[in-house]
């Protein structure tokens, strides 16, 4: 990319449109008078980039465990481009009906048309950072997908929430390739100039007893008059340790803080406009990003460091999961003339291959465990978890009758925490099941931060 086109990235929450359409942003942010928070109203909630309602189902489930209602989903958006079915908004449809869902492109909706909220959720399409793409395809804020979070930036300026939990892959603190850090420092100074604080972690849900081993980066944000922020910013530290809304929810071992760069101090300004903020992360190239697991951000101000998970409860497996053997279809049992080549895709290899320009390579990939071991939490879950044909990423266990078998799609909603069934609707195959769980949150690391986030805002 020129450094033309990423200064023209960088300046889209000022001067660009939802996907280059619609009308101008004002370059001045409104500012949101003090409110006070309502211990007993439920948070007005709005859903981006729903899918199947992974961040509803979590939400609700905080619901039930606080025994009241402190979140109530008022408006929700899944449209999902270059598709003539929408299956996700269907099954969020069918749990949820259609009032105030909305299906289609988001870019596309004037924020007039959503309700008033309190917090804005999300876990916006991550796969122009997903480490399931090369490194030379993961375009970051410049994908087609990554620019989303502009219309994240749009809402938080527009309907002004008091309170925002985003999601998505661990790749973002280090994106892109040849600049890391670059683009999540562009959005959290985009965040700052909104007038947010917040807080960040990246989070694997099997470190803290959950049932699959899947590393995702939760963004928490407060509006600058509540008193949410005004704690972060008083004790940044002690907001990163075990006073914030994250580590109430996900305690961490005391670790002294850290940076991530030999030498590289713990905190650091994110200085100057957006454009002049990518441009230094280009001419530094850097081969490490700044961002550390765990950080605060306070004004353009940020302190991060490594944090280490802090778990003493029960530990859930891929075991725990499984259907008993007379319950799984037919389908999913893996004919033994078809095993060869299902260890030959989870072994190790060492294959010549040909670029288009003639150049020839070697392309090694080390063993994966075939069968799954059912004694440790599921590896991460893919899109391509479904189907038939032998794959290296795909989940194959033994079963007590000496039987290999792929998972079904009622085991790999129990891996991210959904309740049964939740995405078996009419016309909807496993396959495409499959790929909604490979999409989908650990609804449970919702449910955790959801009931923080209320128990905070009761305090206040």
């Amino acid at each position: 990319m020129t450094k033309s086109e990423l200064k023209a990235l960088s300046e889209a929450p000022k001067n660009s449109q939802p996907n280059g359409q619609g009308a101008s942003t004002p370059k001045q942010v409104r500012r949101a008078a003090p409110t006070n928070v309502s211990s007993e109203k439920p948070l007005r909630v709005a859903e981006l980039f729903a899918g199947v309602g992974g961040f509803r189902v979590g939400l609700e489930e905080a619901n039930k465990q606080l025994g009241k209602e402190r979140f109530q989903v008022v408006w929700s958006s899944q449209w999902e481009p270059s598709t003539k079915r929408q299956h996700a908004s269907e099954v969020y449809e069918a749990h949820w009906g259609k009032e105030g869902h909305s299906n289609e492109d988001i870019a596309q909706v004037p924020a007039e048309a959503i309700p008033a909220i309190d917090v804005l959720v999300g876990g916006f399409p991550c796969q122009d950072y997903s480490v399931a793409r090369t490194l030379n395809q993961a375009a970051g804020l410049a994908g087609k997908k990554g620019v989303l979070w502009w219309q994240i930036h749009r809402l938080l300026e527009e309907k002004q929430p008091r309170f925002g939990i985003f999601e998505n892959v661990d790749r973002l603190l280090k994106s892109p390739a040849t600049q890391r850090g670059r683009d999540f420092a562009v959005m959290l100074a985009s965040l700052a100039d909104l007038g947010y604080s917040a807080e960040w972690r990246m989070i694997n849900a099997a470190e803290y007893g959950m049932p699959q081993k899947r590393r995702r980066v939760f963004i928490v944000v407060y509006r600058e008059d509540t008193p949410q922020a005004k704690r972060l910013r008083k004790d940044p530290a002690g907001w990163i340790s075990k006073d914030g809304v994250i580590a109430s929810a996900f305690p961490v071992c005391p670790l002294p803080l850290s940076g991530m760069l030999p030498g590289q101090p713990a905190t650091f300004p994110l200085e100057g406009s957006l454009s002049d903020l990518t441009e230094a992360f280009n001419l530094r190239r850097r081969d490490v990003s700044p961002f550390a697991n765990t950080g605060v951000l306070c004004g353009r101000d940020v302190l991060t460091t490594k944090t280490v998970a802090d778990h003493t409860g029960p530990r859930r497996t891929l075991g725990d999961l499984l259907l008993p053997e007379e319950q799984v279809p037919p389908q999913f049992f893996i004919a033994k003339t078809d095993l060869p080549d299902w260890r030959f895709a989870k072994g190790a290899k060492s294959l010549e291959r040909t670029k288009r320009n003639g150049v020839t390579y070697t392309y090694d990939e080390g063993a994966l465990p075939f069968p799954d071991p059912t004694d440790r939490p599921a590896r991460t879950i893919i899109t391509g978890e479904g189907g038939p044909t032998p794959s290296r990423f795909k989940h194959v266990v033994l079963t007590p009758g000496g039987r290999h078998r792929r998972l079904t799609p009622v085991e790999l909603e129990r891996i991210n925490t959904f309740p049964d069934d939740h995405t078996a609707i009419p016309r909807v195959t496993d396959g495409k099941r499959a790929f909604f769980m490979g999409n989908a949150l650990v609804t449970e690391i919702i449910t955790r931060l959801g009931r923080s986030l209320a128990r905070s805002v009761a305090g206040t």
